[in-house]
């Protein structure tokens, strides 16, 4: 570090540009990335490596300015070239942004500054007269609350400052614009959507809705229980008198315990008659904050020399395995119609991140219509669950909010559709049970099996759990067990929230933290559901109703037969808040149900057998926030993984 620093100063005092961007850059290279990980990201490396590859030896550095992973870059280059690279630069990061912008977050396009000395510091002019004025939009938003008052009772200083504002409106078009905007603030509207975008937000929810599998029968069903009362927030909980305790030993198989398996999961492997399905439906809002970037194909870390994915490092273990025991392993994603296209482009681009096996994408047969709340699921929210205790004058404008939600979902209608917003806020997806029922519907199951008859076996895991891969060992003891489903559970720690593996009433069976009836029931709990599950694939579809034969076809016998099989399956009734934006940037947000079945819920169904293997947490763990990042690089869960790719 001291020659870095010593060589930056003695650099700056020579004025020797080149140096300098040599210095900066070994110190990006070597101290910065090595003791701070996250200081870069996919975009930051692209971007410098491509501009690298432009000038050549024109290229003098990098410097990291005050942001991280890309907020604030500086390229040093020869001053000859400066004003073309100007140019370069903008349309290097501009090709990078469109590559990546559904895998990385980005607040706004990438923007080149031009920065200049400014001799003159932090100053102000000071306006008298006529010229006191402050810029137009200023007033748009503080006239429409002046004119909601008595007129008379503005002070003169303030009518005279008005109207010296409107003389001075410049143009025809300025003054326009100036008045539409105080238009739309004054007069506001409860439904401000046109009739044109309403019409064409109707035709793109249609075919949404034709595209990913909506099922209208069941969607009536689910709409009769919720306003009956069958469903609702009140009903996810078990009745309050379920016994829940936490399993016995001999309700769990121990992986460590399980090594004479081995010699059968690998006879499995060999024969081909094991796939993967990796679960990368949903966005993970929760890892990016919000972002709406697809989780899956998120470059989230640094391993062998370059930014990978979850999904680059699932492919690049099955790969492994696929070679380890030279067979074919068919891996299959599930994609949802948020997902779907983005992680085909970035497969496209990447090569299938260097898989040769048989890859396929399982697009989305199932996607769920909100409705408008029911007002005693409002109510249940705002009264049964913690919140917090505000004082009395803030209480009294929470209250009037509440009201006032409870009187829209009145007027719109409990238990209707919601369709009072773009049509991507009209769906969501409708819980990962329904992963395994949309290969069926979709076609993609009946055409692996068509293409791999042998397969007998799929693991499936959520992309989120790194860990997870072909082991032969677990699966050998999911086959010597003789379960239709394994699921490999973890042990818990402090923030694992969301249920477990209990006994309910005498049976061991996975709890959703949604259906435990005390908070605290899951802190009795030793074990956290992993979500990896080993499945037998004709003894479910046994389940279903349908044999290998029946996948060809015809579709309505498949969903037929998903139909009766969700029946049998609990619906959790949950409320989310969504933005409906109009006007001129005004933002409204307003409750709406939504429907969800749980994968985990099979394991309630007596007469599915159904198993539980005991695993690492190197195994099991599960990354849903980036505030778990820094442990996960550091306590061996990464080196775990690295091995297990053969990186």
């Amino acid at each position: 570090m001291g020659v870095l620093f010593d060589g930056i100063l003695d650099a700056l005092k020579a004025g020797d540009l080149k140096a300098l961007g040599g210095c900066t850059t070994r110190n990006w290279n070597d101290p910065l990335k090595t003791i701070i990980p996250w200081v870069t990201n996919r975009f930051t490396e692209t971007i410098i490596r491509r501009a690298a590859q432009r000038l050549g030896k024109d290229f003098y550095g990098f410097l990291m300015l005050g942001g991280m992973s890309g907020g604030g870059m500086c390229m040093m280059v020869d001053p000859a070239r400066r004003d073309a690279f100007r140019d370069d630069i903008l349309t290097i990061m501009g090709d990078a942004k469109r590559e990546l912008e559904d895998a990385l977050p980005f607040a706004m396009d990438p923007v080149v500054y031009d920065f200049t000395i400014n001799e003159a510091g932090t100053r102000a002019d000071l306006r008298t007269g006529g010229e006191a004025l402050m810029p137009p939009a200023y007033y748009v938003l503080h006239v429409p609350e002046l004119a909601r008052r008595n007129p008379a009772e503005a002070p003169w200083l303030r009518r005279i400052e008005l109207d010296l504002a409107a003389a001075r409106t410049g143009t025809a078009q300025e003054r326009d614009h100036l008045l539409r905007a105080l238009v739309a603030n004054l007069f506001r509207v409860a439904d401000p959507a046109s009739q044109s975008d309403r019409v064409a937000w109707d035709r793109t929810a249609a075919a949404i809705k034709a595209a990913n599998g909506f099922d209208p029968i069941q969607h009536e069903q689910l709409r009769e229980d919720l306003r009956l009362g069958r469903i609702g927030l009140a009903r996810n909980r078990l009745p309050a008198d379920t016994d829940i305790q936490d399993v016995w030993d001999g309700d769990v198989l121990r992986y460590e315990a399980q090594g004479s398996c081995r010699a059968l999961g690998e006879a499995a492997l060999k024969g081909a008659r094991v796939a993967v399905l990796s679960l990368a439906a949903g966005v993970g809002s929760r890892w990016t904050t919000g972002a709406g970037v697809i989780k899956a194909v998120n470059p989230f870390i640094y391993m062998a020399g370059k930014h990978r994915s979850f999904l680059e490092l699932h492919l690049a273990k099955t790969g492994q395995a696929a070679r380890r025991y030279g067979a074919p392993v068919p891996h299959l994603v599930s994609t949802s119609f948020l997902t779907h296209g983005p992680i085909e482009k970035h497969l496209a681009l990447n090569g299938n991140y260097g898989y040769d096996g048989p890859l396929y994408l399982s697009p989305g047969r199932s996607i769920s219509q909100r409705f408008v709340p029911m007002v005693r699921d409002l109510v249940f929210l705002w009264e049964e669950m913690p919140q917090e205790t505000l004082d009395e004058q803030k209480q009294k404008v929470r209250e009037a909010v509440r009201g006032a939600l409870m009187d829209w979902a009145r007027d719109k209608g409990e238990g209707s559709d919601y369709a009072d917003n773009v049509p991507v806020q009209r769906f969501n997806p409708p819980g990962h049970w329904y992963e395994m029922p949309n290969l069926l519907r979709n076609g993609v199951l009946a055409a692996v099996l068509e293409a791999h008859p042998a397969v007998e076996t799929l693991m499936l895991h959520n992309i989120d759990t790194l860990g997870a891969d072909l082991d032969p060992v677990a699966l050998g003891a999911h086959l010597e067990a003789g379960n239709t489903l394994t699921f490999e559970v973890t042990p818990r720690r402090i923030y694992d929230r969301g249920g477990g593996l209990a006994r309910v009433n005498g049976r061991p069976r996975l709890l959703e933290g949604l259906a435990q009836p005390r908070e605290e029931d899951e802190l009795r709990l030793r074990y956290y559901n992993s979500m990896t599950t080993w499945i037998q694939i004709d003894p479910l579809l046994e389940q279903f109703g349908l044999t290998r034969a029946d996948l060809k076809g015809p579709e309505e016998h498949i969903a037929g037969a998903v139909r009766r099989m969700a029946r049998r399956m609990p619906t959790y009734v949950t409320i989310k808040e969504v933005k409906r934006r109009w006007g001129h940037g005004q933002e409204d947000v307003y409750p709406v149900a939504q429907v969800e079945k749980l994968w985990s819920d099979m394991t309630a169904l007596t007469e599915l057998r159904c198993g539980y293997l005991a695993v690492s947490r190197f195994r099991g763990q599960q990354l849903k926030d980036l505030n778990q990042l820094d442990a996960w690089a550091n306590d061996g869960s990464k080196a775990y993984v690295m091995e297990k790719c053969g990186f």
